[in-house]
């Protein structure tokens, strides 16, 4: 049976850049890409502004040896679903790579509607935590596999860059992807922490990511692995 490979989710350079490097490994790769409201409620405001080209995603790379698998991130059961496609398609899951990358919100708090802060927790937070607690309930009772949790913490704080969710979504990735490291501790399946700072440096970044996956090494299990700048990891 070959490796099971599955990266999971926003749409995002970082995580085309992961897909063609675990697409190096392997001859299928499964890529979940969240969808669900707040999806809805960013192309509805993007429809009625000018395109700035601010976002910058180009489209997923294409080839048999990527598999798209349906995640509505919002659902809870849609975690389990996403699982059971990936398992059925590539026979097993050993490694998972969780990517962190929210989409901006570029609005003041007060123009947020009820419906996206809704959609900012239920996709950009909730979502986490149903789908690591299914990944590491797989990983447990097989006695194997890799969780690599990935954030990018790329932030300028400057009011020209505003983003109201982003930051806040990141920092709960963060904080629960910690308590997951601290808790891996005597499980017999890997857990991997993985933050970047620099920007457009994603392939080197995702080399580095699946470098140590590869390794298979246990002292790695539980930390978090800084990709730093100037190809610095520490």
């Amino acid at each position: 049976m070959t490796r099971g490979i599955l990266i999971a989710g926003n749409e995002s350079s970082l995580s085309i850049a992961i897909a063609k490097e675990a697409a190096k490994r392997v001859n299928t790769v499964a890529m979940a890409l969240m969808s669900g409201s707040l999806k809805n409620h960013i192309k509805k405001a993007a429809a009625e502004e000018p395109a700035t080209g601010a976002e910058g995603r180009g489209p997923l790379p294409e080839g048999s040896t990527l598999v798209p698998i349906k995640w509505n991130a919002g659902s809870p059961l849609s975690s389990r679903t996403l699982l059971l496609q990936v398992e059925n398609r590539l026979g097993q899951i050993n490694d998972a790579v969780l990517i962190c990358n929210p989409p901006a919100i570029r609005k003041q708090p007060y123009e947020l509607s009820p419906g996206e802060i809704e959609a900012i927790v239920n996709d950009e937070i909730k979502s986490w935590f149903s789908l690591i607690r299914e990944i590491c309930m797989v990983f447990h009772e097989r006695g194997s596999g890799c969780l690599a949790m990935v954030v990018n913490e790329i932030n300028s704080g400057t009011k020209e860059d505003l983003d109201i969710a982003g930051p806040p979504a990141q920092a709960a990735f963060r904080a629960f992807a910690q308590g997951v490291l601290l808790s891996s501790v005597g499980e017999p399946y890997q857990a991997l922490g993985f933050s970047t700072s620099d920007a457009g440096n994603e392939e080197d970044f995702a080399a580095h990511i699946f470098k140590i996956i590869d390794e298979g090494n246990k002292r790695n299990s539980g930390k978090w692995h800084k990709f730093g700048k100037l190809n610095i990891f520490r």
